[in-house]
């Protein structure tokens, strides 16, 4: 294979320095990459098919399930069910792509790493600095709310609550989040223990919530009224849509399965059964449990709740008890989802790392644990800080737009890779290539156009303090510059 040539003088022309900003890494490399070295110097392959599944349902069933539906239902009726169909069907796009990335490409880092082969070395950082804030405000403010339902548990199942002092944010009039630092540093050290580990106290969770959300659905079709459904679609198609543009969010998480990548037993077949399967169960249960919800009770009982399951069995089945069943599924959904997304972050700031963009000796395999303990560590006590003090009303929509740029740069990785390495090996392709990404392209740039300019300003603030730091050390420490031959 090529290998890129680079000028002697750190200066040397224009020609030469777009060349090394946009050096792509060899995807024979990268494959190879897990292997290389001793035992201590890269990840365990300690996770099959199904613990990867569970990590695809654990980060994407959340509060989203137990919530969502309300404002749905606001928007669509009884046809929010078509909205969560729709917005499957969006997400099923970059799903197929992620895939093949990931079977194809079976080295930790997701979006960041796929970039990094395809689009070259400054995209790769632009996404892996953004996924770096996602992931991180994404866990913060999952903790966050992982604390208001423990109140809310407590409160439903106990008549007590934690004061407001230890419990709140000082933006919600409190002193610091004492449940919200609780559970990221108690994730933190369930990560640091081991993968394996980690996989399988993520599988008992997601057992317990979709076992409530199984028992939502026995209660719910067996006090069906169909009465409800009418008029099933009160604002048409633009209300189905509007429903389905909200809802989407509920499905991010999948991705993150892809960040585990170098730790599958069998990355090629693992990994596409899991990515795809994760999204099609979450699928199944999200159109069985809003359709239930909207056979119980009432769109504006629905829409009229912060807890509308809850609110539906309390008025279709009589149920009153329910909302502290509910709030304890909720409790575990949020807390396997704060795992998830903090076990991706840490395997792309490890990637990042690893390739010597940021400080190598930082992503040190624990000999012990054989996990990035020393990272792991770090992310988990700044995000912790995060979740105990700074506000997080506004600055968590900036999740959403860092998902949707890497829905964005993965399909376009996969068109990309289709024309200038066809001949590369593929344990899964996706079908009507490049129809299929391009359509997941299209959904995620519509879903951005409508995010607030507030979040596009600080999304760009980030992108600029990435850029300082990328030219300052990792363009100068990347391997590339250092091993040439790592090159495409």
């Amino acid at each position: 294979m090529a290998t890129t040539s680079y000028p002697s003088r750190p200066g040397g022309g224009s020609d030469g320095v777009r060349s090394r900003l946009f050096a792509r890494r060899s995807l024979d490399s990268l494959v190879a990459e897990p292997d290389e070295g001793s035992e201590e110097q890269h990840l365990k392959r300690a996770v099959g098919a199904t613990q990867l599944t569970a990590l695809g349902i654990g980060g994407t069933i959340g509060t989203g399930i137990f919530v969502v539906i309300g404002e749905g239902a606001s928007l669509a009726g009884p046809a929010v069910v078509l909205s969560f169909v729709l917005a499957a069907v969006a997400c099923m796009f970059s799903a197929l792509s992620y895939a093949e990335l990931a079977s194809s490409i079976p080295v930790s880092g997701s979006a960041y790493t796929y970039s990094y082969a395809t689009l070259g070395e400054l995209v790769a950082w632009i996404i892996g600095w953004d996924l770096i804030l996602e992931y991180g405000v994404s866990v913060a403010g999952i903790a966050v709310g992982w604390g208001g339902n423990l109140n809310a548990f407590l409160d439903s199942a106990f008549s007590w609550e934690l004061p407001t002092a230890i419990a709140h944010s000082p933006e919600d009039g409190g002193i610091f989040n004492l449940p919200a630092v609780f559970i990221v540093l108690a994730i933190t050290t369930v990560l640091v223990i081991g993968v394996r580990e980690s996989a399988r106290v993520n599988l008992i969770m997601v057992g317990i919530k979709l076992l409530i959300l199984v028992f939502f659905i026995i209660v719910a079709f067996a006090n069906f009224s169909s009465g409800n459904l009418t008029p099933f679609a009160p604002e048409g198609r633009d209300g189905v849509v509007s429903a389905a543009a909200v809802i989407f969010f509920a499905f991010i998480g999948f991705d993150a399965i892809s960040t585990g990548s170098e730790e599958a037993r069998n990355p090629k077949k693992d990994l596409p059964i899991a990515l795809l399967a994760s999204l099609g169960i979450c699928t199944v249960f999200y159109v069985l449990v809003s359709l239930g919800a909207v056979g119980l009770a009432s769109t504006d009982q629905l829409s009229g709740s912060d807890a509308p399951l809850a609110a539906a069995l309390d008025e279709g089945a009589g149920i009153s008890w329910a909302a502290g069943l509910l709030a304890f599924g909720a409790l575990v959904a949020i807390t396997s989802v704060c795992l998830v997304i903090l076990f991706g972050q840490t395997r792309i700031f490890y990637s990042m790392c690893r390739d010597g963009l940021l400080p190598p000796r930082l992503a040190r395999i624990s000999p012990h644990f054989g996990t990035p303990a020393l990272l792991t560590v770090g992310l988990g006590l700044l995000v912790a800080l995060l979740a105990a003090l700074v506000p997080l009303s506004e600055i968590v929509k900036l999740v959403n737009i860092g998902t949707l740029f890497a829905f964005i740069l993965v399909n376009a990785g996969v068109i990309i890779l289709k024309y200038t390495r066809p001949d590369f090996p593929r344990p899964y392709r996706v079908p009507l290539n490049p129809l299929l990404p391009l359509l997941g392209i299209g959904f995620a740039i519509y879903l951005m156009t409508d995010l607030p300019a507030t979040t596009w300003i600080r999304f760009g603030v980030w992108m600029l303090v990435g850029l300082v730091i990328y030219s300052s050390y990792g363009y100068r420490n990347s391997r590339l510059r250092r091993e040439p031959e790592r090159a495409a």
